[in-house]
């Protein structure tokens, strides 16, 4: 549960930010298991359901590739998989952490660069997956999908989460505002010869009820705001402290957008 936030003065509002930070920065942010916020932050989640999804496309399926799976959570959850399922990873923690849970599954975890080529044949894999990749590199999906496979990805979409990246870095260009854009997804799917079959994208309502989600979020997620330490950014932090502790949960939208597309025979 987490600790009421006093404000009766300054003293004590001192002490519960200090506790609050120093809590958040000792926490591991290994993997992509975010349980850690359970109680302190909340996120509306897609309503298409994208592990339900790959569940359902894995289970028809006899080869597959996760990219970028992170520690493997997602994959892990979406059981049981194909005879041949293979996963990328690039972040040692991660990498660690997603071989000590996908193995006993049956999966291989595969160290990558998240650099092109992936580290497979041509035509490899029935199905290719990714939950929020960072990179695409779509010329590469489709070369080591077979003839009719599919991708399944669950991108993050433009804007996300930026009433918080913008908290602390100021107003943005649009040109990074529109980042990430679905439409930018589709081009560079049918530019690399896939067709997509399947195109949606939600905004959805995300809370931070400490400032200790705040840091730890920004610690996890380290292209939000690049750079970020606790030190660099302490006086803001202790601001957004005291604002939500005089009006509540501080409010952003996360954008999420799901692309699915077919390699043509």
């Amino acid at each position: 549960m987490v600790e009421a936030i006093p404000t009766c003065d300054d003293r004590d509002m001192t002490r519960t930010f200090d506790h609050l930070v120093a809590d958040a920065e000792s926490v591991s942010v290994d993997g992509w298991d975010f349980s850690w916020l359970d109680g302190r932050a909340t996120e509306q989640r897609p309503s298409w359901g994208y592990q339900r999804l790959l569940a359902q496309r894995l289970a028809r399926v006899r080869s597959a590739l996760d990219i970028q799976t992170g520690g493997g959570e997602v994959l892990a959850g979406a059981g049981p998989l194909p005879p041949l399922m293979a996963a990328t990873e690039s972040w040692p923690p991660n990498i660690d952490r997603a071989t000590r849970l996908l193995h006993p599954l049956g999966a291989v975890v595969v160290a990558d660069d998240d650099e092109p080529p992936l580290p497979f044949g041509d035509g490899a894999f029935e199905l290719v997956a990714s939950r929020h990749p960072v990179t695409i590199w779509w010329d590469e999906v489709a070369r080591v999908l077979r003839p009719g496979g599919t991708y399944l990805s669950q991108q993050v979409g433009p804007a996300s989460v930026f009433e918080l990246v913008e908290y602390f870095l100021g107003p943005q260009p649009e040109e990074v505002r529109r980042g990430r854009h679905p439409d930018d997804a589709v081009a560079a799917a049918t530019g690399a010869g896939l067709e997509v079959v399947d195109l949606r994208s939600e905004r959805l309502r995300t809370e931070f009820h400490d400032i200790g989600a705040v840091i730890y979020f920004l610690r996890k997620v380290i292209w939000m705001v690049p750079g970020f330490t606790v030190g660099q950014y302490r006086d803001r932090l202790r601001e957004l402290h005291e604002q939500i502790d005089r009006e509540g949960p501080f409010v952003a939208h996360a954008a999420r957008f799901l692309i699915e597309a077919r390699k043509t025979d």
